[in-house]
């Protein structure tokens, strides 16, 4: 995913996505925190009660004059000045990029660009819904490449690749081999060798502990280090084991993802424990 520019962050929209250069909204929808659907009825209202207000004329030149044809506004200027404030904090937020969007302009006609942005941003409020429905929600996307780097390292090829669930198998078998070698052994694997090494029991020969936290009698060193053997059994059985021993179709993506994301999770704990030792 790559990063936005300086230019390009000030043009993210609220409501998901971002505008480019030509103010097109080049990303997922999503609703404003805060901007209810009577909300969205007034910005309308608003908008629309601006292109009445900002109306124009065009004014033809006098008969046997040439060069003096020009467009003018309807109604007052100050009136028109008055419903453009209140345009512009709409716009603002529904377009973003309005102010320096690359918009054709039209010939002598004032706040041509204001006009331009009232109609764009009336027909994105007016289909937001649909629009959110067929370009997705806008919610936050995982980026694989942020994953632990004992999961996607060992995987990067491979997904390229569309390998998506042998992606998967060779995270779980980075996990053990890093494991294996933080704790020095070499005897137990993957679920048994976890569920050991995270046990709240105090470390023997040979039965290196993992710790999360120090062992000060609480509950919360209990749970975490029990939660952690646990998690660890059901990621192996329930994800790396059928993977391994079963045929099988290939996963889909988002679901190999949310597989990879589980073993990211299990990396960062056996990377961040520290190990502990019988005296």
């Amino acid at each position: 995913m790559s990063a936005l520019s300086k230019r390009e962050r000030a043009r993210v929209s609220p409501w998901g996505g971002h505008f480019d250069r030509r103010g097109t909204n080049v990303g997922g929808v999503r609703q404003h925190q805060g901007m209810t659907r009577m909300n969205r009825e007034w910005a309308i209202g608003k908008l629309r009660s601006f292109l009445v207000t900002a109306s124009i004329s065009y004014v033809p030149d006098p008969p046997g004059a040439f060069g003096f044809s020009h467009y003018q506004l309807d109604k007052p200027k100050a009136d028109v000045q008055a419903a453009a404030q209140i345009a512009e904090q709409i716009l603002d937020r529904v377009i973003p990029g309005w102010r320096i969007a690359e918009w054709e302009a039209p010939r002598q006609q004032p706040l041509w660009r204001h006009r331009e942005a009232a109609t764009r941003a009336i027909a994105h409020l007016e289909a937001e819904e649909e629009l959110a429905e067929n370009l997705g929600s806008g919610a936050p996307q995982l980026d694989a490449a942020a994953l632990h780097p004992w999961v996607w390292g060992s995987v990067a090829g491979l997904w390229s690749s569309g390998h998506f669930r042998e992606s998967v198998g060779a995270a779980a078998r980075a996990i053990n081999a890093q494991a294996q070698a933080k704790l020095g052994r070499r005897d137990s694997s993957e679920a048994k060798l976890l569920s050991d090494a995270f046990s709240t029991n105090a470390p023997v020969t040979g039965h290196p502990r993992l710790r999360l936290s120090p062992d000060d009698g609480g509950d919360t060193f209990k749970n975490r280090h029990d939660g952690a053997g646990n998690f660890a059994r059901g990621v192996y059985s329930a994800i790396r084991n059928p993977i391994a021993h079963e045929e099988g179709d290939e996963l889909e993506e988002n679901e190999a993802l949310e597989q990879l994301a589980a073993f990211s999770i299990l990396a960062r704990w056996v990377d961040a424990a520290t190990v502990e030792t019988a005296p």
